[in-house]
């Protein structure tokens, strides 16, 4: 969903670039990420962080990770880390990226990321549109082209389209899950929800009672 623009977030990106990187400083920081961070530490990142909530929740439940969110639309960015800033400071283990989730390996070199998420992505309903979705194949390259042998996607969503499709996109391109990784009602499975940090969307579909569709695949 586009958000309307907000009149202070170019400036306010601006004067935390120590927080927010933009796409061009991103692509020289590849291979170099760990030089961000206070601690060199695992990196995990979120394509498509939108407002925040679950990136910053992460990374308070976990210090021992480095986090970084990437988000394309500048509104969303500059809320994501105003909320961080505000509530929690320049978080040692936080940083994001205002930049485009396609071409990630732009950013990151092989094994430079140990886990991504994917969290209520835009659906793209449109088979026309097909390409758009995160989940598609040429997506799907990229992440496999930073992350580690094996390495781990996340993926939750509302829409059981989606995350039928992601199904089939995920299995033609060779990954692989198991039972204990996959769920078509994250929160009514007690064990599978344990540490789950919700996102804003995730909240809002829970709400009106719709299920949340889960699953952790490797590739």
């Amino acid at each position: 969903m586009h958000l309307r623009s907000k009149p202070w977030a170019a400036d306010w990106l601006l004067e935390h670039h120590d927080i927010v990187i933009d796409q061009d400083r991103a692509v020289k920081q590849r291979g170099d990420w760990q030089a961000l961070f206070n601690e060199p530490q695992p990196i995990h990142i979120e394509i498509g962080s939108g407002k925040g909530q679950f990136i910053l929740g992460m990374a308070l439940a976990h210090p021992e990770i480095n986090y970084i969110g990437m988000e394309i639309q500048e509104t969303a960015v500059a809320i994501a880390a105003r909320k961080s800033f505000d509530s929690a400071g320049k978080l040692p283990n936080l940083r994001f990226i205002y930049g485009n989730g396609a071409g990630v390996e732009n950013y990151f070199e092989k094994e430079e990321v140990s886990k991504l998420y994917l969290n209520f992505s835009d659906p793209w309903p449109k088979t026309r549109h097909e390409a758009r979705r995160l989940t598609y194949k040429t997506f799907l390259k990229g992440y496999e082209a930073i992350l580690p042998e094996k390495g781990e996607l996340e993926f939750k969503t509302d829409n059981r389209h989606l995350f039928e499709y992601s199904l089939v996109s995920f299995i033609d391109y060779g990954m692989r899950w198991t039972t204990s990784d996959f769920s078509l009602d994250l929160h009514a499975d007690e064990d599978k929800v344990v540490g789950n940090v919700e996102t804003e969307y995730e909240q809002k579909f829970m709400a009106k009672g719709q299920p949340i569709y889960w699953i952790k695949a490797h590739f």
